[in-house]
């Protein structure tokens, strides 16, 4: 269980038998995700994002180290971040060399669960303003849910149905944004997120991240405050922490390290993992105010 659950269940701590149900609940999520995985002799998440990451391997030619590059990077940004759990400067050959966990997820490639919270208030401009309170603009927002459902192993998420609509409504271009934060539990579901919503094509993902530098000066600003796999994963408040950082550089007020100019930003997500699809995928482009 995660930080987030341990408040729903001193809820109804009083009675054993919703306690046990919602245990129950919570180990039986996903039927279907039990049926796809366990005839593999794997389950959980570990295991699913193993099988994903092997098969995306064969078929576009990424390898563990394109993967590590993406970690290293966001370690370097969470450096400056004083509450970020791993503290401690990532390099390549060590991310290499971290023992294994489901071939071939090692250990840097696995977010960490922590305890933690983000929060952001959703008002009109002309409240903000009246409270004196800086903000960000909401340029377009899209949502996807169950996408792709015939695909035997996903190579994709459900930002692919969506992306015209979300740039088009935004009045931009993906070259246009000055960062991105992108939902990141484990490093092949960043590098889909980057195809997926048109910053390179569909199988370039490993080719784009190794010409790139994703530092928060670099040629293309990334996870800026180090993202789940160096911040740390507060249960669903994970999902926050891309938008709230994204929101910080744009009102110029970051924890950490800044986005030189930055005025626009793209934040995604992305939920309830199967075998062979993400159940939930999400963006958001903002604006300085």
């Amino acid at each position: 269980m995660q930080a987030g659950d341990a408040e729903i269940v001193a809820c109804v701590a009083g009675d054993t038998n919703h306690v046990d149900s919602f245990r129950k609940t919570l180990s039986t999520f996903s039927r279907f995700a039990q049926d796809a995985v366990y005839p593999y002799g794997s389950g959980g998440a570990n295991a699913s994002f193993a099988l994903i990451t092997k098969n995306y391997m064969n078929m576009y030619g990424a390898k563990r180290e394109d993967f590590g590059k993406l970690c290293v990077a966001q370690r370097d940004n969470a450096l400056s971040i004083p509450y970020a759990m791993m503290k401690k400067k990532l390099t390549l050959d060590e991310y290499m060399s971290a023992r294994p966990i489901a071939d071939p997820i090692h250990l840097f490639d696995c977010v960490m669960p922590c305890a933690g919270a983000e929060a952001f208030l959703v008002c009109r401009a002309d409240t903000a303003k009246s409270l004196g309170l800086s903000g960000v603009r909401i340029l377009s927002t899209v949502e996807r849910h169950n996408a792709f459902t015939n695909d035997p192993i996903q190579f994709r998420g459900g930002w692919a149905l969506d992306i015209g609509e979300l740039w088009t409504m935004a009045g931009m271009k993906a070259d246009d944004v000055d960062l991105v934060e992108t939902y990141d539990d484990y490093p092949v579901i960043m590098m889909m997120q980057i195809e997926d919503l048109g910053f390179c094509k569909k199988g370039e993902g490993p080719e784009f991240v190794r010409a790139q530098n994703f530092a928060n000066d670099g040629s293309f600003p990334h996870n800026t405050s180090g993202g789940q796999l160096s911040v740390g994963q507060a249960g669903a408040a994970g999902g926050f922490l891309g938008l709230v950082e994204a929101m910080r550089q744009l009102m110029s007020e970051p924890i950490g390290t800044p986005v030189p100019n930055a005025e626009t930003a793209l934040v995604s997500g992305f939920g309830m993992i199967n075998y062979d699809r993400g159940l939930s995928s999400c963006a958001a482009v903002l604006a300085r105010a």
